[in-house]
Formats: structure tokens, sequence, C-alpha cells
């Protein structure tokens, strides 16, 4: 089976056991982009369930992007907490909110290179907005999407935008955006990290970890 095949074998079985509707696991107003812009800002090293319990007292009292703009530092750092590296992340979202209305009228842009461009957002954040956003077809790169793949045999990269392009040329492209779901899902649910379920895994006849009796998580 080359790679291509495998890909495409993974996929099919995703798609039977987690079926095809998209959900997104951050919580945000679909009318205001930007909190799923930040939300995926303060998801790095932290939980989307922490996020979440986070956003949603935070939009409540941001509730406007020139609100964060204009938030003073230590009292955001206070607010989101929480999700661990606050520092980072609380400068970087101020700033970010900031540029969103000096160079984009407040919009959050869909072209990778300008989303990109704003403080705080990496190609996975940048990809996240794409798809939820902007249903444009976009591999996340996340700690589930690198690790279960590279279980399967689908890259051996540990740099995420090298797994990104890996990914990219082997899963059909309608199915990017359902395979950033679907892994994740799996990875938390039964592919986790340090005590997987591999009796109860649909992948397992294609796992290459698993083929090759190197169970390593």
């Amino acid at each position: 089976m080359t790679k291509k095949e495998r890909a495409l074998a993974v996929c099919e079985t995703l798609n039977e056991e987690y079926g095809t509707d998209l959900r997104c696991y951050l919580e945000y107003d679909k009318d205001k982009p930007w909190q799923l812009l930040f939300a995926t800002i303060m998801s790095a090293q932290c939980t989307d369930e922490r996020v979440n319990l986070v956003t949603k007292n935070l939009f409540k009292k941001y509730k406007t992007l020139k609100s964060i703009a204009d938030a003073e530092l230590n009292e955001f750092e206070k607010d989101i907490y929480s999700t661990g590296f606050y520092h980072n992340k609380a400068k970087n979202i101020i700033a970010c909110a900031a540029a969103l209305l000096d160079r984009y009228d407040g919009k959050v842009p869909s072209d990778i290179d300008e989303l990109t461009s704003l403080p705080g957002v990496g190609r996975k954040t940048a990809n996240v907005i794409r798809g939820n956003i902007y249903n444009i077809e976009s591999i996340v790169v996340d700690t589930h999407v690198k690790r279960v793949s590279k279980l399967l045999g689908l890259t051996s990269k540990d740099d995420p935008e090298k797994v990104e392009y890996d990914l990219m040329k082997i899963i059909p492209k309608d199915q990017w955006i359902l395979y950033n779901f679907q892994v994740i899902a799996h990875g938390r649910k039964i592919c986790i990290s340090g005590r997987p379920k591999c009796d109860n895994c649909v992948l397992k006849p294609l796992c290459k970890n698993v083929s090759s009796k190197k169970v390593k998580h």
C-alpha cells in the first residue's frame, strides 16, 4: 500500500467512524470571527475546554475589537491567566486587535500571508480561521494531528509546517478540513497520548506503529 493509498483508506475509515459533519471545538460568535482568532491564539498549550471557560466571560467583558485593542495589558493578563503563557498571549491578542482595526478595518482576512503577518498568528491559527470562517481547504496541524499522522505513517516529520505539506500531498483536498476535526476527535477519544486504546481503534489495521510492533505514543 502506498502512502497515498493509506491516506485514502484512513479518510474513508474516519468518515465512517466520525461522520462528515464539521464541528469547531472552540466556541465563538459566528458574527465575530475575531473571537475564534483570539480563542485559537489562547488555545496554544491549553485545552479547548479551558479556553471556552475563559472566553465565555472574556467576550462578555470585551464585546468589540476596539475594547480589546484598548485593553490594559495587566488586566487582560488576569482575564486569560488560566490559559497559560498569559503574558505573551495577552500582548499578542491586544496587538492583533489593533492590527485588525488599523490594516483591515476590523475584518479578519482570509489570505494566509495576511493572517500570519498578524501578532501571535502562525500557520495553525491561520488555517483554523481559513477552514472554519471561510471554508477554505486547509490542514491544521495541532499536537493530535501531528502525533496520529506520524503513527499512521502519513508523515515522519516533527515540524508542524512540514507535516502540513506532507499531508496536503496525500490527503484529498475535500477531506482536509474534515481530517482536522476527525483526527482531533480520535486523538482525544482513542489514540490518547501515553495511553492509547489500540484494541478499540478502527485505524489499527492501517497503523504503521502497530504493524511494526513499536507502539510508542
